[in-house]
């Protein structure tokens, strides 16, 4: 279920900047979990070691890995949109602007 509310998010969000945090929600705890469900079937032998050793390094790798391709990102041009979900598109015929002091 979690996998798939991540999967939602990565097709509402805007741009590549807000797609790119549920694409590491679900790398990291999507992993988790599944790991956490394999663990509980393995029950505790050798097999529930070595799925708790790749979870520690899912734990630190994925959150790592966003940021690099979020930086990579920012490093190359790609600007973020800096618009809503909520908030309509401005349109360029009649828009007006706003200037606040």
């Amino acid at each position: 279920m979690f996998v798939i509310t991540g999967a939602v998010g990565l097709v509402r969000m805007p741009d590549f900047y807000t797609r790119l945090h549920p694409a590491g929600m679900i790398d990291t705890f999507g992993a988790w979990l599944m790991l956490a469900g394999m663990c509980v079937q393995a029950g505790f032998t050798l097999v529930t070691v070595k799925l708790i050793i790749i979870g520690l390094f899912l734990f630190f790798t994925s959150p790592t890995a966003s940021h690099i391709v979020a930086n990579a990102a920012l490093v190359s041009g790609m600007k973020p949109t800096g618009r809503r979900l909520d908030t309509p598109e401005p349109s360029s015929a009649g828009a007006h602007r706003e200037t606040r002091p």
